[in-house]
C-alpha cells in the first residue's frame, strides 16, 4: 500500500511540474493586444473580442477600444450584431484594428441628427448610402450620387452643366414661397439649404443618410421640413498604427454628346420659312436654290466630346491617442458645351486626438478654390439658330445681323472668341469640437464650426461683338462680388446607461447658435470702347450708363433641443424629440417656436413566439409623428421695403425713397406635421432586407402673397395662409442572391411614390403663375385639389380641315384652314384662358431605381438603373419649334405639316399662328416617364500580393459608363431638364424644359491604390 501511495504522489508531483512548465511557457509567449474595432468609419462599443476557441473574451469600450491577452497562435474574432465576424491571427501583433463589414441584417450603424444609433434601435425613417454607392459613379457633386439610391427622396438632374446642382425633393415638396431644398449638414455643421457642394471632394465622404420622417428631422426643428441630409466624412478610424495609408483615385473621362432633338434639314427649314413669309404677304427670305445658302450645324459647332481629370491623394493613419484622414484633389471637367467647365482644387484634413481615457479633442477642415466657366454659349443657340444664319460676312468679319428676322443677333461662334463670363470662389469650412466623458454613461461635446465664403463673377462683352458694333453701343462689363461668413456653435450633453437588464435610455439635450451675414458688391459698366482692360478697368465706360449696387443680409438662429432614447427588453422602443427654435427673421411675437415628435417601434422577432421559426431574422413595426418647420422667408421680409422714387420739385428732379412692399409683423414658420409608418424585416439568414414606409404630411401656415385692397397703396401682402399635403408610401428591398467563396451577386431595388394636393390658398380657388414671359399666365396654376403645381391650357385638336367645319364652329376668333385647332371650353366663341384645362403635373407617380452588383474572384460588375413614370413635361421649346413663324427652327416631324398637298395632317400650317395666334396648350405637355442606364461600372481588383507588388495593400483598374442608354418619348430627348433651376419660381415650378443643358454620355477609366 506504501508503495502505491509513493506512486501516485510521484505522479501528482511529475503532473505539477509539467503543468508549471507548460504555464510558464504560455506565460512566456502570451502578450497584450490592443486596438479598435469600428465599421463603416464609426467605432463600436461593445463589440466582442473573444479568442477563437475558447470562452476568454472582452469588449470594447465607448471609444470602441479594447484590450486583451493573447498568444501569437491565439485567432482572435471580431463580432458586433449587424456585421460579420472578423478572424485575425495575433502573430507579432501587439496592436489590432479592424473594420467590421456590415451584414445584410437591421444592425447596420447610422448616423443621426448628433449622433449614431444602430439600425434596429431606429424608430424614426432613415436611409443610408455608403460611400461605395458614391464612389461607383464618379460625380463631381455629391447629389448627382444621390439619384435613385434612396426611396422616398426624387433628385432630378436638371442640368448637364458642369457643376450645375440637382434639384431633391424629399418626400415631395412642402411650400410654396419658401424653398423645397433638404437641409444639409455635414460633419454636423449646418450649412444649409443652399450650400455649394462643389466644395466638397466626393470621395471624402464615407456615408451620407437622409433623415425623413418627424422622429428623425425634429432635432433639427425648423430646418427640417423638408428632410435633412448628413454628410459624413472619412476618419483615420481604424486604419492601424504601423505606417500611414496612402490612397490615390486617378481617373479620367469623356463625355460625349448624346442623342440630340430631331430638326428639319436646311433644305426642309427654307421651304417652312418661305412658306410662312408667303402665307403672311411677307417677302420671300430665300429666293434662290438652298444650296447657295449656308448650311451649318449648330450643334456639331457648338458642342462637342469634352474631357474630365480627377485626382485624389489621401493618407490616413492611427495610433492609440491620434487618428488622422487628410486628402487633397483636383478636378478639372469640360463642358460638352463649349466654353462651359469647372476646375476644382480641394483640401480636407480631419484629426481626432484622445487627451486622456476622459478627453478628446479634433477638428474638421475643408477648403477648396473653385474656377467656373459660365459658358458664354447656350445649348439653346444651337436648337433655335437656323443653319442658313452666316456665321461671317464677306469680308470676314463675324456677321451680327438676322435677315431674317430683320434684327440684330447674337453671333455664338463671335461671343466664344470675344467675351468672358467666369467665377472664381473661395470656401472654408471648419468644425472644432472637444469630448469630455467623465464616465462612460456620459460624454458632452461643444463644437464650433467657422464658414467662410468668398466668390467674385468677371464678366465681359467685348466691344467688338457684331452685334453691338451694329448698334454703336460699345461694350459692357461687370464685377460682382459676394462675401458670406458665418459660425455655429453646438453643444450636447449625453447620457447613457442600462437600468437592470431590462431597461435601456440614452438622454441628449443641447443648444445650438448659428449666425450668417452675406455682402454683395456688384459694378455694371456700359460704352466700353476699348477692350485692353476689360473687366478690370470699368471707369473705361459711359459714366452716365453705369450702375452700382451693394446689399447686406444677415440672420441668427437659437435653439435648445432634447431627445429621450428609452428600450424595453430591447424588444419595445420609444423615442421623444422636442427643439425649440428662435429666429431673427421674424418680428418679437413670432420668434420662437416649439417642435415635438414622438416615434415608436416593435422588435417583433424578439417575442417568444417568433423564436422558433427561420425566415425572420429581424422584424420591426414602427410608427411617428410629430411637428417641424420651414423658416420660408428671406431676412427682413417681415419688414417694408424703401425703394428709389424720383420726383421733381419746382421743375428740379429730386430723388427719393418710397415704401416698395408693405410691412407684415404676423408672419410666421410654416409647420408640418407628419405620420409615419413602417414595416422593416431582414430574412433568410440576412440575405433579404425589407422596408415599407407609408407617411402622411400636412403643411399649414403656408406663405403666400395675397392680394389686398388697393386703398392701402399695395396690390398684395405676403401672409400665413393655405395648407397642403403630401402622401405616399416607398419600398426598399435589398438582397444576396447568390453567396459562394468566388461568386457574389447582391441586388437592390427602390420604388416610391409621392402624391402632393393643396387643400387650401386662402379663401381663392387658384392663382395663376407667370413663368414664362412669352407665354404669359394661364400656362401654370395653383389649384385647390390639385398638386404643387399643375400644367394648364387649352386643349389642342390639330388642325381645321375645311372652311365648312370652321364656321360651324361658332367661333368668334379668326381662324385659317390649316390652322391650328383649340377646344373652347366654356363655349364663348373666344379661344382665352378661360378655357384653361388641367393638362398634367411634373410630380411622377413613381420614381424608381434598380441596382445589381456581382463579382467573381477579382472580377466585380454592377449596373443601375433609375426613372420615373407618370409625370410630365412642359416643353417650352413648343411655342416657336412647332407652331410659330419659320425665323426658327422646327423639329422634323413639322416636314409634315398642313398643306393644301397634305390636308389631313394635324401639325399647323407655315404661318398659321399669325391668324390664330399660339395660346398654352396640350401640345406643349409631353410625357415625361423615361428609364435611365445610370451607370455600369467593370472592375478588376489586382492580384497585388500574387503581382509581388510590394507595398500595395490593394490596387483596382475600373472602366465605368455613366448615362449611356435612355428611353423617352420626350422631343427634347432628356425630360429632366429644368428651365427654371431650383431657387425662385424653380422652387415649383418644375418639369419645364427649354432645351436644358444636356446630360453627357460619359466613358471613365480609373485607378485606386492604397499603400
Amino acid at each position: 500500500m506504501n508503495s502505491k501511495i509513493k506512486l501516485f504522489c510521484r505522479f501528482n508531483k511529475t503532473c505539477l511540474v509539467v503543468m508549471l512548465l507548460m504555464f510558464c511557457y504560455s506565460s512566456l509567449h502570451a502578450q497584450i493586444i490592443s486596438g479598435t474595432v469600428s465599421a463603416e468609419g464609426q467605432v463600436l462599443p461593445g463589440a466582442a473580442v473573444i479568442i477563437k476557441g475558447s470562452t476568454k473574451g472582452t469588449s470594447t469600450d465607448f471609444d470602441g477600444y479594447y484590450t486583451i491577452e493573447a498568444q501569437a497562435s491565439d485567432v482572435l474574432v471580431f463580432s458586433y450584431v449587424g456585421y460579420a465576424n472578423k478572424e485575425v491571427t495575433v502573430g507579432t501583433n501587439t496592436q489590432i484594428d479592424v473594420a467590421l463589414e456590415a451584414d445584410n441584417t437591421l444592425d447596420e450603424v447610422v448616423v443621426i441628427g448628433y449622433g449614431t444609433q444602430r439600425k434596429s434601435d431606429l424608430t424614426g425613417s432613415v436611409s443610408s448610402v455608403s460611400a461605395e454607392d458614391v464612389n461607383v459613379n464618379p460625380v463631381s457633386r455629391v447629389d448627382q450620387a444621390l439619384q435613385g439610391r434612396a426611396a422616398g427622396v426624387q433628385v432630378t438632374q436638371t442640368s448637364g452643366a458642369p457643376g450645375a446642382a440637382s434639384v431633391i425633393r424629399v418626400r415631395g415638396g412642402n411650400s410654396i414661397t419658401g424653398s423645397n431644398e433638404p437641409l444639409w449638414v455635414i460633419d454636423g455643421i449646418v450649412v444649409g439649404t443652399n450650400f455649394n457642394l462643389n466644395n466638397i471632394n466626393s470621395n471624402d465622404i464615407k456615408s451620407i443618410e437622409i433623415l425623413k420622417d418627424a422622429s428623425s428631422i425634429a432635432i433639427y426643428g425648423s430646418r427640417g421640413a423638408n428632410g435633412v441630409v448628413l454628410v459624413t466624412t472619412k476618419t483615420g478610424t481604424g486604419a492601424g498604427s504601423s505606417k500611414p495609408e496612402v490612397s490615390a483615385n486617378i481617373y479620367t473621362s469623356m463625355q460625349m454628346v448624346p442623342e440630340l432633338p430631331k430638326m428639319l434639314s436646311q433644305a426642309e427649314q427654307i421651304a417652312y420659312t418661305n412658306e410662312s413669309a408667303a402665307f403672311r404677304g411677307a417677302a420671300i427670305p430665300f429666293p434662290n436654290d438652298p444650296s447657295t445658302y449656308p448650311n451649318n450645324d449648330w450643334f456639331d459647332l457648338l458642342l462637342g466630346p469634352a474631357p474630365i481629370y480627377n485626382a485624389d491623394v489621401s493618407i490616413t493613419g492611427a495610433s492609440e491617442n491620434v487618428s488622422y484622414y487628410t486628402s487633397l484633389n483636383y478636378f478639372n471637367q469640360e463642358g460638352i458645351v463649349k466654353t462651359s467647365g469647372i476646375e476644382k482644387y480641394i483640401f480636407r484634413s480631419n484629426l481626432d486626438i484622445r487627451l486622456s481615457d476622459k478627453l478628446k479633442t479634433g477638428f474638421r477642415v475643408n477648403y477648396s478654390y473653385i474656377d467656373q466657366q459660365n459658358g458664354l454659349v447656350g445649348y439653346g443657340n444651337a436648337i433655335a439658330t437656323l443653319p442658313t444664319q452666316p456665321i461671317y460676312n464677306e469680308d470676314g468679319s463675324y456677321n451680327g445681323f438676322d435677315e431674317v428676322v430683320g434684327s440684330p443677333w447674337s453671333n455664338p461662334i463671335a461671343n466664344m472668341a470675344l467675351n468672358t463670363n467666369e467665377t472664381f470662389r473661395n470656401n472654408f469650412l471648419g468644425s472644432f469640437y472637444i469630448d469630455y466623458s467623465p464616465s462612460e454613461k456620459w460624454i458632452i461635446r461643444s463644437t464650433f464650426s467657422p464658414d467662410f465664403d468668398n466668390s467674385k463673377q468677371n464678366r465681359f462683352t467685348s466691344s467688338q461683338s457684331p452685334n453691338l458694333l451694329y448698334l454703336g453701343e460699345g461694350g459692357n462689363a461687370s464685377v460682382r462680388t459676394v462675401n458670406t461668413k458665418g459660425w455655429n456653435n453646438e453643444n450636447t450633453i449625453q447620457y447613457q446607461s442600462e437600468i437592470g437588464e431590462n431597461h435601456r435610455i440614452t438622454a441628449l439635450g443641447g443648444a445650438s447658435f448659428q449666425k450668417v451675414s452675406t455682402e454683395i458688391v456688384e459694378s455694371e459698366a456700359f460704352g466700353i470702347t476699348n477692350d485692353a482692360t476689360g473687366f478690370n478697368n470699368l471707369s473705361n465706360s459711359d459714366p452716365t450708363r453705369n450702375i452700382l449696387t451693394s446689399d447686406y443680409s444677415g440672420f441668427q438662429i437659437a435653439s435648445f433641443f432634447g431627445r429621450l432614447n428609452y428600450a424595453y427588453k430591447d424588444k419595445y422602443l420609444l423615442t421623444l424629440v422636442g427643439r425649440t427654435d428662435g429666429s431673427s427673421v421674424f418680428s418679437d411675437d413670432n420668434k420662437y417656436e416649439f417642435y415635438p415628435s414622438i416615434a415608436a417601434a416593435w422588435k417583433i422577432s424578439e417575442e417568444g413566439f417568433m423564436q422558433n421559426q427561420e425566415t425572420f431574422g429581424e422584424l420591426k413595426l414602427r410608427a411617428s409623428y410629430g411637428k417641424s418647420g420651414n423658416q420660408a422667408i428671406d431676412p427682413y421680409r417681415t419688414k417694408g421695403l424703401l425703394v428709389e422714387a424720383n420726383t421733381t420739385l419746382n421743375g428740379i428732379q429730386q430723388t427719393g425713397l418710397t415704401l416698395g412692399r408693405p410691412s407684415n409683423p404676423n408672419l410666421t414658420w410654416e409647420t408640418t406635421n407628419s405620420l409615419d409608418i413602417a414595416l422593416e424585416a431582414s430574412m433568410f439568414n440576412g440575405r433579404v432586407f425589407a422596408e415599407l414606409n407609408y407617411y402622411y404630411k400636412k403643411t399649414n401656415d403656408l406663405l403666400l402673397d395675397v392680394t389686398i385692397p388697393k386703398q392701402t397703396g399695395f396690390n398684395s401682402q405676403l401672409q400665413n395662409v393655405g395648407s397642403l399635403e403630401n402622401k405616399g408610401w416607398e419600398f426598399s428591398l435589398n438582397t444576396t442572391n447568390v453567396r459562394t467563396d468566388n461568386f457574389n451577386w447582391k441586388s437592390t431595388l427602390m420604388l416610391s411614390s409621392n402624391k402632393n394636393k393643396i387643400l387650401d390658398l386662402g379663401g381663392v380657388d387658384f392663382i395663376d403663375l407667370v413663368v414664362d414671359e412669352l407665354l404669359g399666365s394661364g400656362n401654370t396654376r395653383l389649384i385647390v385639389g390639385e398638386s404643387v403645381p399643375v400644367f394648364t391650357g387649352v386643349k389642342f385638336l390639330g388642325t381645321w380641315k375645311s372652311q365648312e367645319e370652321i364656321d360651324a364652329s361658332g367661333l368668334r376668333d379668326p381662324q385659317v384652314v390649316g390652322g391650328a385647332k383649340y377646344h373652347d371650353e366654356n363655349g364663348d366663341g373666344i379661344i382665352s384662358t378661360d378655357d384653361a384645362v388641367v393638362l398634367g403635373s411634373p410630380l411622377p407617380d413613381l420614381i424608381f431605381g434598380f441596382e445589381n452588383t456581382l463579382s467573381y474572384k477579382n472580377l466585380d460588375f454592377s449596373f443601375y438603373f433609375q426613372g420615373t413614370q407618370g409625370n410630365e413635361v412642359y416643353n417650352l421649346r413648343m411655342r416657336n419649334h412647332y407652331f410659330n413663324r419659320g425665323e426658327f427652327t422646327k423639329f422634323a416631324e413639322v416636314a409634315d405639316r398642313w398643306t393644301p398637298e397634305n390636308p389631313t395632317s394635324d401639325i399647323p400650317r407655315a404661318g398659321g399662328d399669325s391668324v390664330t395666334g399660339t395660346p398654352p396648350n396640350s401640345a406643349y405637355v409631353e410625357d415625361g416617364s423615361h428609364i435611365r442606364l445610370k451607370t455600369v461600372r467593370l472592375a478588376y481588383n489586382m492580384p497585388v500580393d500574387k503581382m509581388g507588388m510590394d507595398g500595395v495593400k490593394n490596387a483596382t483598374v475600373y472602366l465605368t459608363g455613366t448615362n449611356l442608354l435612355l428611353w423617352s418619348d420626350f422631343r427634347l430627348i432628356d425630360p429632366e431638364g429644368s428651365n427654371f433651376g431650383r431657387n425662385g419660381i424653380g422652387n415649383i415650378a418644375q418639369g419645364y424644359n427649354d432645351g436644358s443643358y444636356p446630360n453627357p454620355r460619359t466613358i471613365t477609366l480609373g485607378l485606386n491604390v492604397t499603400f
